[in-house]
């Protein structure tokens, strides 16, 4: 399944995410110690790539303040362990949730979630204006970045290394490990219907 709005010659985003971004202007509140990853700065774990679209590490996933203050409505979690859910006494607007279990290795298989991993986060972003998604693994480093970077593929028509550089811009921690990097190849063929010519495609970044 894919969302592709066309193989533009063009790789910037669609007029309607060309958005100032959404963080919060204050500081958001410290890590509440009711989750079970409490750190003392989780927020500095929280990058926003495109505008209503950010990854985190597990920490900031599970901290209900942080959810509340980042207004998150859609978690999308790529790691095989049970995660905190803060229940509506601490988190009163309980986010739409999936979860791709699958563990940080390079021979893990992630290519076969793409499709719908993907369609979430469409369907996410164009669900309401104010939609606002997260996707994490453990440390927001791998398996949430190559899930990003698989959509950004979709959408907006960039190859794989394309993808997963922009993300690196936004996010320096970002390092997906060379065996979903070559999943995300698999993915632009087999799902995209692309070939990719250049293994190490310009970088271009969207305005």
């Amino acid at each position: 399944m894919s969302y592709h709005h066309g193989r533009s010659s063009s790789s910037h985003p669609p007029s309607q995410w060309n958005l100032m971004p959404s963080n919060p202007t204050t500081t958001p509140p410290s890590a509440s110690p009711f989750s079970p990853s409490y750190h003392t700065q989780p927020a500095k774990n929280v990058t926003e790539i495109i505008p209503r679209l950010y990854i985190s590490d597990l920490a900031f996933a599970e901290n209900p303040a942080l959810l509340s203050s980042y207004r998150i409505t859609h978690i999308l979690s790529t790691l095989p362990d049970n995660i905190f859910r803060p229940p509506p006494s601490l988190l009163p607007m309980q986010p739409v949730r999936m979860q791709v279990r699958v563990e940080d290795l390079p021979f893990a298989e992630l290519a076969a979630h793409l499709p719908s991993t993907t369609a979430f986060i469409h369907n996410a972003l164009t669900s309401h204006p104010e939609a606002r998604i997260l996707v994490h693994c453990a440390e927001g480093v791998s398996r949430s970045v190559s899930v990003v970077a698989a959509f950004l593929m979709a959408h907006y028509g960039w190859p794989p290394l394309e993808a997963v550089h922009y993300i690196k811009s936004k996010r320096r921690v970002a390092n997906p490990n060379f065996g979903f990097v070559q999943q995300l190849h698999e993915y632009a063929r087999v799902s995209l219907g692309r070939t990719i010519a250049n293994p190490t495609p310009p970088f271009t970044a969207p305005r």
